[in-house]
């Protein structure tokens, strides 16, 4: 039996203690926050209408089966703990320049037929070549690639041996260059490029290959958890007591010790004796494991390329606007929303808020959430990160983030949904507001992006490894998800 101790508690690390603990780890999570969840995050607004309820990260849960595998692997059942509930319209996306909404589905046949009844059967026809290249490059990928430990290049030239695998990659095409390539309608293109975003890149530099992205989504279902996508970090912190892991929230880590290239235990902040531990195991962002808890320079250097982040309004919003659970509002200029995001340093341009966005609003339909007679929304916009580099924006700026909020507002008017003289409230999150909250280096949405390849799970010290959005196989619950098991896996039992 290891002594573990698992650092962060968000969906990552609680899900590897479940697993360790489950086949007989002694387990500790060190959380410096005062709630587990990471950046699956919550938020209660009291009115005298009654409560508001947001999710303040996630909305959407997808791949279900990883987590079906994540109870049954720690001797219980998904459904025992959570309530999912599937989606139709997954997604709806609202283009511009008017004409018809595309609300996208987990039944690809539908899909098309909606595709067709919308666009014209061209752009279904197009979309089901695009579907069927995006089935090789899942196939490609799913079983090998994400389930297991991927270090370097090699490893994954390794696991992709085929050489129809490595065609229907793609290496060295952009997802950009994809839709392109199958996609004739330039709202299909559009809606194809959103899917970079869900990792927190520009698809003009995005690689092919997450062309799974949409595939996941849209062949095996979106999906809300009643109550909202919180309930998740409830039932994992259940699981985790339920098998005997000590979960310290308000507890800091500040350093891994290392010596001699094998770990020894960690520090917590204002707490001079170091806490021994065979393994650790890292559920933080991998800049901040390699900058602040293991200074490794040369690891990184490497990771200088931070995915995008977020702007949000948290909305409490009157009556009923007839909305999905997801609606994407997209600009007239994607190329020029990206530009602003992600900025421009080699030629000096510096990044900014974009004048006019893509903009995401999630209103969930669950009584759970909301006041009778009440919406709850959470409006996202891809955002700069919070910094002061050149890619970067200084969110804490005085007014910057009420001024955006008005702008948002004003976007979401003129594409024809105007909710400015029914707010009962609204809150700004900033992607300072994230870094702050949960460490996530700039507010980075999906964690430290390094194209399709991340960080290792194993870390250079022996018994130490990562898990998480910044870690292989990346960001979102379900890759978070599968990151846990991996390590758990390499890890192994502690009867071994």
């Amino acid at each position: 039996m290891a002594r573990i101790a698992v650092v962060g508690a968000g969906v990552g690390g609680l899900a590897t203690a479940a697993r360790l603990a489950a086949t007989g780890h002694q387990v500790t999570v060190f959380e410096r926050a005062d709630t587990v969840g990471g950046k699956l995050g919550r938020y209660v607004h009291d009115t005298p209408a009654g409560a508001f309820r947001f999710d303040t990260g996630p909305s959407l849960l997808t791949l279900p089966e990883v987590f079906h595998d994540l109870f049954e692997a720690t001797g219980a059942k998904l459904d025992e703990y959570l309530d999912l509930v599937p989606l139709d319209p997954i997604v709806r996306h609202v283009f511009p320049g008017g004409g018809p909404a595309l609300d996208s589905c987990a039944d690809p046949a539908e899909f098309a037929a909606r595709i067709g009844a919308a666009f014209g059967d061209r752009a279904a026809a197009d979309w089901q070549r695009l579907w069927r290249r995006a089935a090789r490059v899942w196939d490609a990928s799913h079983a090998d690639v994400l389930r297991r430990a991927v270090g370097s290049p090699l490893d994954l030239a390794a696991l992709a041996w085929r050489l129809g695998d490595l065609a229907a990659i793609a290496p060295g095409r952009s997802l950009r260059g994809l839709g392109r390539r199958y996609l004739s309608d330039p709202r299909l293109r559009m809606l194809l490029d959103r899917y970079a975003t869900y990792t927190g890149a520009d698809p003009r530099r995005a690689p092919a290959a997450l062309v799974a992205v949409p595939y996941a989504e849209l062949a095996f279902g979106g999906w809300y958890l009643r109550g909202g996508l919180g309930t998740l970090a409830d039932a994992l912190l259940t699981r985790c007591q339920d098998l005997g892991v000590v979960v310290r929230t308000g507890a800091a880590v500040t350093r891994i010790d290392a010596a001699g290239g094998r770990v020894h235990g960690v520090r917590l902040a204002g707490v001079a004796a170091p806490v021994p531990a065979d393994v650790v195991v890292a559920n933080v962002d991998a800049l901040t494991l390699y900058r602040d808890l293991l200074p490794s320079p040369h690891r990184l250097a490497g990771l200088t390329d931070r995915s995008l982040a977020g702007f949000v309004l948290l909305l409490g919003v009157a009556g009923d606007s007839g909305l999905a659970h997801h609606n994407v509002f997209f600009p007239r200029d994607y190329d020029a929303e990206f530009d602003a995001v992600f900025g421009r340093p080699g030629r000096g341009v510096r990044a900014r808020p974009a004048t006019d966005p893509t903009v995401f609003v999630t209103v969930a339909d669950d009584p759970a959430v909301r006041p009778e007679g009440h919406e709850a929304w959470f409006v996202l916009v891809n955002a700069p990160r919070h910094g002061t580099a050149a890619g970067a924006v200084d969110w804490r700026r005085p007014g910057l983030a009420d001024a955006y909020a008005d702008r948002v507002l004003d976007v979401l008017a003129e594409r024809g949904v105007d909710v400015r003289d029914r707010l009962v409230f609204r809150e700004t999150r900033t992607p300072a507001d994230l870094d702050a909250a949960t460490g996530s280096p700039g507010g980075a949405i999906y964690g430290t992006a390094g194209g399709l390849l991340r960080p290792a799970n194993r870390g250079p010290a022996a018994g130490l490894w990562l898990v998480g959005g910044s870690a292989h196989p990346g960001g979102g619950l379900p890759m978070v998800t599968l990151s846990a098991q991996i390590v758990a896996d390499e890890i192994g039992p502690a009867w071994e």
